[in-house]
């Protein structure tokens, strides 16, 4: 080593110096932000098929629905044997109940076994996080999918946002051009591997995004009318197709919804397009024989359970029940949660109390009198069905507006809010027998995990009044419902908290300790923490305020 090299040990004494090499790394360059990284950020991972928030997602009973599987999966495969002109998007409808996300999530499952899964994106209007109920993360969560599917698209996604920064703020259409189509294009034809589906299940589910505050004017300003949820749905068909008519574009893509006006105008225009031939669930498939062998497996696990004799549920009671489904294999799901849900009444009793559930069976009826009827069966084994209602539509309100939560909307923090009492178990009174419409996790669970309702239809039932008749309450009146269990929850509080020094003083009139009226509670500017029992200070109002 150079004198040079150790002059800053000329003093030093006892110390061997040694050559010594030093490697300086570019700090910056290492901790640049990875832009599959930034991409992450924007996704909505809980729409993704495999997610832990679609852990009991639907999926489709052993042998059931395989034909309807097998042929969606040969057109992904093998198309409609129209290799020239390839139509890459196929519509999968049919109504509510009929199993459209379980033979898409079961599907997605086969795809990807088969190394043939580029994407996923199940919408869902009663999921917690706001991402799987609007369009602002489709895109995104797409391309997230396909750069791990292919190292090529990998490469392209990530010079594509490097060189685009912004493109997480751009609509839609601008983020599908950036994100997905032009690194598509910087890719050879025929690169191998580069080929598959993209599964998008539930786009009838996906709600308006709101960009201006419509009640907002100013000088010269024009009224802005709210966005409403066709727009953005039919905006998503938009860049879907834009896709797949691009020569580079090498996806097939499979879009299930309900067979709503703006689908059907959509998907079924007077001349030819890039569409396949639509698919049918419920015109197309006939379902009785699968719904038949879901029950009697069903039934048979049930019997096993209860130590219940083998003529229980006979072959003429589960022809009464497939009958009754009419095709929905909701209506079947939801007689076997009955069960499931562990109540008062033996299974003998259940089975018969299913059976004397009785409809019109007129011709013009609705096609879903069978499930609304047991829908109503099920919810007057409620202590008070319309107060539960009442809890169920008002739930249904917190979950799709984070906005009147700021944090997650537990059970905990729902009963808190909604029980006249906080110590009453209102909650379990009122909703305990509904446990074959909605989750309820066991009471050590309540504090991390949010009321789950098993399937939409419940709620459409809930908020038509033509179905489900005395059991029908005002779109607002949930709302009112919500202010003033509020105002007596913070009454109720303020009961167990208030504690004030007799040594204090308070100046004359501004401070009255006589009850104060449950509506007038927030109003009063109070500020209330914990009690000390909690770790918190002790409880302190400043009624001057």
């Amino acid at each position: 080593m150079s004198d040079s090299n150790i002059q800053l040990f000329n003093n030093s004494q006892g110390i061997q110096a040694e050559a010594m090499n030093f490697n300086f790394t570019n700090i910056s360059s290492a901790t640049e932000l990875d832009p599959l990284r930034e991409l992450k950020a924007h996704i909505a991972a809980g729409a993704i098929h495999d997610s832990a928030e679609r852990c009991d997602a639907p999926k489709c009973a052993p042998e059931t629905r395989v034909a309807v599987q097998d042929d969606l999966y040969d057109w992904i495969v093998d198309g409609d044997g129209d290799h020239e002109k390839p139509k890459k998007i196929k519509w999968v409808t049919g109504p509510a109940g009929c199993g459209k996300t379980a033979i898409m999530g079961s599907l997605s499952e086969r795809c990807e076994a088969a190394g043939i899964l580029g994407a996923t994106f199940f919408f869902s209007s009663w999921s917690g996080p706001v991402s799987r109920r609007r369009k602002t993360a489709f895109v995104t969560t797409i391309a997230h999918q396909l750069a791990k599917y292919h190292p090529k698209l990998r490469e392209g996604i990530s010079q594509a946002i490097n060189e685009n920064s912004d493109v997480f703020d751009k609509a839609l259409r601008t983020q599908m051009e950036i994100l997905i189509l032009q690194p598509l294009r910087k890719i050879p034809p025929n690169e191998p591997g580069l080929r598959g589906a993209i599964v998008i299940d539930g786009v009838d589910e996906c709600e308006a995004e709101q960009y201006h505050d419509p009640t907002a004017f100013g000088p010269g300003s024009r009224s802005l009318q709210p966005r409403t949820k066709e727009q953005d749905q039919l905006e998503i068909l938009q860049v879907v197709e834009m896709a797949a008519a691009h020569p580079s574009f090498p996806f097939r893509i499979l879009l299930a919804s309900r067979p709503e006006r703006v689908f059907r105008e959509f998907f079924e225009p007077a001349t030819p397009t890039l569409f396949a031939r639509k698919l049918d669930l419920h015109e197309e498939y006939n379902a009785d024989d699968d719904i038949t062998l879901f029950l009697e497996a069903q039934f048979s696990r049930i019997r096993r359970r209860y130590n219940l004799r083998d003529s229980w549920v006979p072959p003429e009671t589960i022809r009464a029940l497939v009958v009754n489904a009419s095709g929905q294999f909701i209506y079947a799901a939801t007689v076997v949660r009955v069960f499931d849900a562990g109540g008062r009444d033996p299974p003998e009793a259940l089975i018969k109390a299913i059976l004397e559930v009785k409809t019109t069976r007129k011709p013009t009826s609705n096609p879903l009198e069978a499930l609304d009827m047991l829908y109503s069966h099920i919810l007057s084994s409620s202590p008070d069905p319309l107060l539960s209602v009442r809890w169920i539509r008002s739930i249904n309100i917190f979950r799709q507006s984070p906005h009147m939560m700021p944090v997650r909307c537990t059970i905990s923090l729902m009963n808190m809010l909604l029980q006249t009492d906080p110590e009453s178990s209102e909650a379990e009174h009122l909703l305990g027998p509904l446990r074959s419409l909605i989750r309820i996790p066991a009471p050590r669970d309540q504090a991390t995990n949010s009321y789950q309702f098993y399937h939409k239809s419940l709620l459409d039932f809930l908020e038509d009044a033509s179905r489900c008749g005395s059991l029908y309450i005002q779109k607002e009146e949930p709302y009112g419902f919500i202010w003033d269990r509020f105002n007596l929850a913070c009454a109720n509080l303020l009961s167990l908290l208030f504690w004030i020094p007799s040594c204090v003083p308070f100046p004359s009139g501004t401070c009255s300790m006589r009850p104060t009226p449950a509506g007038a509670v927030c109003a009063l500017g109070i500020v209330a923490s914990q009690p000390a029992e909690f770790g918190a200070d002790p409880f302190y109002v400043d009624c001057s305020r």
